[in-house]
């Protein structure tokens, strides 16, 4: 079998404060005006990505997983995770905030829900004049503070709250209490876990009237009380991986490609590049493959041996 790079579906998710830039501003063919999040590369149970491309086109990650799952995941992610894809790559667009949440960690999300934790990093895309982000509190917290601020409708008062512009990172171990704000396009790259705890969501309602769940039980013991250092410095050297953020679910590289960048590949682990600005192709085995903004493509672990070429800003991300 020839490997070679490989693109998906979109996986399209309505949601209460999406909106359109994700087709005006990443191309992706949504229809409606709420469109909060693409699914770029998933395998989370009932939303597992479609391979659109080449020999595989038409079958889902977890069907060629199967298949051929060293030559896709790498031995030493085959090795740590068997047969599951372990990360979760999205777009999202905040046309309004989202909620305030908080994800488990791989200890209580095993227990609870069966479940990996949701370790998780933010790259804005796109960020409106005055955009911000929530990521943990200010200063050092307790259940007793939280709780108390969370029934007086003054939780916003002890979090911390951050003016964002484009190329901002942020890094989210679990039990960070977070939020994006409303303005921004987001690259988020994450464990492969749909288990977010809403702790509070400005009291809003759908277009039928009602509120949506909240789990503020479940939330106290998952949260860090702590202050947490979330944003993340890293260079900008052209034609260099840059590294953004690294820790044992995945890391995370920025590449400002100009010209041309030989890549190579060690078999251990795939490796997958976002497009978060620009354009670019990637030459293999005498084909060139396009990407542009908004452009996600896995690179499997047995595809060795190519050159990005082109004029963009590009995540890569492996294990």
């Amino acid at each position: 079998m020839k490997f070679y790079p490989l693109q998906f579906q979109p996986i399209l998710k309505d949601r209460i404060w999406g909106g359109t830039k994700l087709r005006t501003y990443l191309n992706k063919p949504i229809s409606s005006e709420i469109t909060g999040e693409s699914w770029e590369i998933s395998t989370v149970e009932n939303d597992v990505s479609v391979v659109s491309n080449g020999t595989f086109k038409g079958k889902s990650l977890n069907e060629i997983i199967e298949l051929y799952p060293k030559e896709i995941l790498g031995t030493r992610v085959y090795e740590q995770f068997g047969n599951q894809f372990p990360l979760l790559f999205k777009y999202l667009d905040a046309r309004e905030d989202l909620s305030i949440q908080v994800h488990p960690n791989d200890e209580l999300a095993k227990k609870r829900h069966n479940s990996f934790g949701k370790t998780e990093m933010w790259y804005v895309m796109q960020a409106d004049q005055e955009a911000r982000l929530i990521v943990g509190f200010k200063e050092k917290s307790s259940k007793e503070k939280y709780v108390h601020h969370l029934e007086n409708k003054s939780l916003l008062t002890i979090l911390d709250s951050k003016k964002v512009q484009k190329g901002d990172v942020y890094f989210l171990d679990t039990g960070t209490v977070h939020a994006i704000g409303a303005g921004t396009v987001i690259a988020e790259i994450q464990q492969t876990s749909d288990i977010t705890y809403r702790l509070y969501d400005f009291d809003r309602v759908d277009a039928n009237g009602n509120t949506r769940e909240l789990h503020i039980d479940l939330a106290l013991d998952a949260i860090n009380y702590d202050v947490v250092e979330a944003e993340r410095e890293y260079e900008k050297k052209e034609n260099t991986s840059n590294q953004i953020a690294t820790c044992q679910y995945f890391t995370t590289n920025f590449i400002p490609l100009d010209g041309a960048m030989k890549m190579s590949s060690n078999n251990e682990s795939f490796r997958v590049f976002m497009c978060v600005d620009g354009e670019f192709e990637l030459k293999f085995n005498e084909t060139n493959y396009e990407y542009k903004t908004g452009d996600t493509v896995l690179i499997p672990a047995q595809t060795d041996g190519y050159t990005l070429l082109g004029k963009a800003n590009i995540l890569e991300i492996y294990i």
